[in-house]
């Protein structure tokens, strides 16, 4: 038996006037979705619990079958170890963006106008983090590069008492001002976010960028904060051997401590413009090498509905279907038997542009048993099959042994 987990982050979303008041799930032409869908279980599944943040770390553990009240620790450190960072269990993790801030004197009179300076390519955004680990970084903080926006700070016994840290991609286009980290345990980590504009905001690479009519990466923004992370190897939990392929951080961190094998396509990038294909043929390959079950995340349905970018967020689910699901269904057809489970982590509305913890439709389809009355894979579809699985980390359990 082969699994494979389609996991398309962001897909859900509310009916939007611009598509005939359908949601992108409901106006995309996805023919092996729909194919699968006919002959499979659709049902809903709530992936992020209620007293739970509805970030992609909490929805994806849920999904891989780890409770995030057992396991989650924060975002940052399951991102620190798709990276290579050895945490200590003395250390603070935090996810660090490189965001672009309005250009007002008073630091806190700014406004954030892009979570991740206008995707900002992994190479400059090395040099920036270099920069800001050279005139920033001690003993006490040391700064790690990742990709495009999306850092690293690691506090050498830091604390979690710092109250709320917010998402940068939760309030752009808002003022900073209630969201800046201001109790007494996080004055440094504000005052580095202060320094870092000052060092940014005339960098030659940001100076270039705006030449070129870019956003500047002119600020870090912190948040995500964590202590180190472990989770039970997915082959001790289900028995089977697992592997993940995502262009994500994040994800490829949870499949490291999942102790699952993390496979790094070329040119992925997490955005519409990632290498789909190269994608489908590692899933084919990780498949073909004995893996039971291959984890396949594709993010750019969620920064389209960050961005509010209706046509992509529908063209995204059709490519999707056409140059991943396509190419991996026609590979499996030569196994005796397999199983899909396809859905989102969460929810990322259009008009809100970020997650929420609403629950979320899935579709199982499984070769050798083919459902004599199968559903309709949309998030009305699946409210209205009936069937719901409230306790998202159940999931797991429910696609292996249906």
């Amino acid at each position: 038996m082969k699994y494979l987990v389609l996991l398309c982050d962001g897909m859900a979303d509310y009916k939007v006037p611009e598509l005939g008041n359908k949601t992108p799930m409901e106006a995309s032409y996805t023919p092996n979705m729909d194919k699968l869908a006919e002959k499979g279980v659709v049902g809903l599944v709530k992936t992020v619990a209620d007293n739970m943040k509805p970030g992609s770390d909490v929805a994806n553990l849920s999904v891989l079958g780890y409770d995030p009240n057992v396991y989650y620790t924060g975002r940052s450190p399951l991102e620190a170890g798709s990276i290579g960072i050895d945490m200590k269990e003395t250390d603070i993790a935090f996810r660090c963006n490189l965001v672009t801030l309005s250009d007002e004197e008073n630091y806190d009179d700014k406004t954030i106008l892009d979570y991740c300076a206008e995707d900002i390519s992994t190479e400059e955004a090395k040099v920036l983090i270099d920069y800001l680990e050279k005139e920033l970084g001690n003993e006490e903080f040391k700064l790690y590069s990742g990709v495009s926006y999306r850092h690293c700070l690691i506090w050498n016994n830091g604390t979690l008492d710092l109250g709320v840290l917010t998402p940068p991609h939760d309030i752009t286009g808002k003022p900073i001002k209630e969201y800046l980290p201001k109790s007494e345990n996080a004055k440094k980590l504000y005052d580095m976010m202060v320094r870092s504009y000052e060092l940014l905001k005339d960098h030659p690479i940001n100076l270039e960028r705006v030449k070129k009519g870019l956003r500047p990466a002119n600020s870090m923004w912190l948040w995500g904060e964590g202590k180190k992370a472990s989770l039970t190897p997915f082959v001790e939990k289900y028995g089977l051997k697992g592997s993940m392929i995502s262009a994500v951080d994040l994800l490829k961190g949870i499949g490291k401590f999942a102790g699952m094998n993390v496979v790094y396509v070329p040119n992925a990038t997490g955005y519409l413009d990632t290498n789909f294909e190269g994608k489908a043929k590692a899933c084919i390959k990780e498949f073909e090498n004995g893996q039971d079950l291959v984890y396949v995340h594709i993010e750019a349905p969620d920064e389209c509905g960050h961005r509010y970018e209706i046509e992509n967020k529908k063209k995204s689910l059709e490519i999707i279907d056409e140059k991943v699901l396509g190419p991996i269904l026609e590979a499996l057809e030569k196994y005796e038997d397999y199983k899909v489970l396809i859905l989102p982590d969460h929810a990322t509305p259009l008009e809100l542009k970020t997650h929420t913890n609403d629950p979320v439709p899935f579709l199982v389809y499984k070769k050798s048993n083919p459902a004599v009355v199968g559903g309709v894979f949309t998030e009305d579809g699946a409210k209205n099959s009936g069937i719901y699985i409230e306790n998202g980390p159940k999931i797991m359990e429910y696609f292996i042994n249906i």
